[in-house]
């Protein structure tokens, strides 16, 4: 346990930004999940819609630094390419 003030400061700071990128990842995975289903579902409008709202998520995360740049790129690139695959059946 943090004896000093310096350090309690810090531990209540540490928790904090705990909460909150935690609360950013899981906003992340949630919209993943759901551009997933989508994919899977079949749906070319359901999965477009939510490849918009997705992508609009890991731009979110990575400005936040809860995931890398070239991650997020990643996630896109290939999300893309699922969905232009079911758009195109």
């Amino acid at each position: 346990m943090a004896n000093h003030f310096s350090a309690l400061k810090r531990a209540r700071q540490t928790e904090k930004r705990t909460a909150v990128n935690r609360s950013n990842k899981t906003l992340l995975r949630s919209s993943l999940r759901k551009l997933r289903t989508a994919i899977t579902s079949g749906d070319k409008n359901a999965a477009l819609a939510a490849y918009r709202e997705t992508v609009s998520a890991i731009d979110k995360s990575v400005k936040k630094g809860v995931v890398h740049k070239n991650t997020g790129s990643r996630y896109k690139s290939r999300l893309n390419a699922r969905v232009n695959a079911v758009a195109s059946k």
